[in-house]
C-alpha cells in the first residue's frame, strides 16, 4: 500500500528558481519585480503618447498656452514655470501649449493606474485598504508629478533643441526626444514611488474567524 505524500511538490523551471529566489531574498526579489513591472508601466507610457500627440496635435489646444505656477526667471531673464507649455508645436519653437501638457498628463496617468493595482498585488501582494492605499497614492502621485515638472524646465528644452536642431534630426529628433523626456520623468517616479509603496502597500494579519 502506498502512502500518499501531502506535501507540497516543488516548483521546477524558471517559476521554481524564481521562488526560491524569493524566499531567500524577499527584498531584493520585492525590488526586482517593482523594477520589472516600472519599466513595463514605462513602456506604456512611451507607446501611447505619441497617440494622444497625434490626436491633439489636430486641435487647437496646440496654440492654446498652459504655463502655470511661475518659480523665479530662467538665466536669460525669462519667467520659470513648473508647467511651462507655451503656445506653438515644438517643431516651429513652441512649447507644445495645453496639447503637450494632456498628451503627457493622460499618458502617465494610464500608466500609474496600471502600475498601482499591479504593484499592489504582485510586487507588494498587499491586503489593506484599498481606497485607503489609493488615497495616499493619489497625493504621491500629484506631488511627484508637479515635481517631476518643476525639474523638467532644466531638461526639455535643451533636449528636444539638441535633437531636433543641433543635431538636425527634425520632426524623428522631436520624437527621440518625447522618449528621453518620458525616461527622465519615469526614473524620477521610480526612484521616489518605491519607499512610498513600501509604506501603503501593507500586508496585514489575516483575521482568523471564531
Amino acid at each position: 500500500m502506498k502512502i500518499e505524500d501531502n506535501k507540497p511538490k516543488k516548483k521546477t523551471g524558471l517559476i521554481g528558481l524564481w521562488t526560491n529566489y524569493q524566499e531567500k531574498h524577499p527584498n531584493i526579489a520585492q525590488f526586482l519585480m517593482f523594477f520589472i513591472l516600472s519599466n513595463g508601466v514605462t513602456v506604456l507610457q512611451i507607446v501611447i503618447m505619441p497617440v494622444f500627440r497625434s490626436i491633439f496635435s489636430k486641435t487647437e489646444l496646440v496654440n492654446t498656452s498652459f504655463q502655470i505656477w511661475q518659480l523665479g526667471h530662467n538665466f536669460d531673464g525669462t519667467p520659470y514655470y513648473v508647467f511651462d507649455y507655451a503656445a506653438g508645436a515644438i517643431a516651429i519653437g513652441g512649447g507644445g501649449g495645453l496639447a503637450y501638457f494632456l498628451s503627457v498628463q493622460l499618458s502617465i496617468a494610464i500608466a500609474q493606474v496600471i502600475n498601482f493595482f499591479a504593484q499592489r498585488k504582485i510586487t507588494f501582494k498587499s491586503n489593506s485598504n484599498v481606497w485607503k492605499a489609493a488615497f495616499w497614492y493619489f497625493i504621491a502621485y500629484i506631488i511627484i508629478t508637479i515635481g517631476a515638472a518643476a525639474a523638467q524646465g532644466f531638461y526639455k528644452a535643451p533636449i528636444y533643441d539638441l535633437l531636433m536642431n543641433s543635431w538636425g534630426l527634425g520632426s524623428t529628433g522631436e520624437t527621440l526626444a518625447d522618449f528621453v523626456t518620458m525616461i527622465i520623468n519615469s526614473a524620477i517616479s521610480f526612484w521616489v514611488f518605491f519607499p512610498i509603496f513600501k509604506i501603503i502597500f501593507k500586508q496585514e494579519p489575516e483575521k482568523v474567524e471564531k
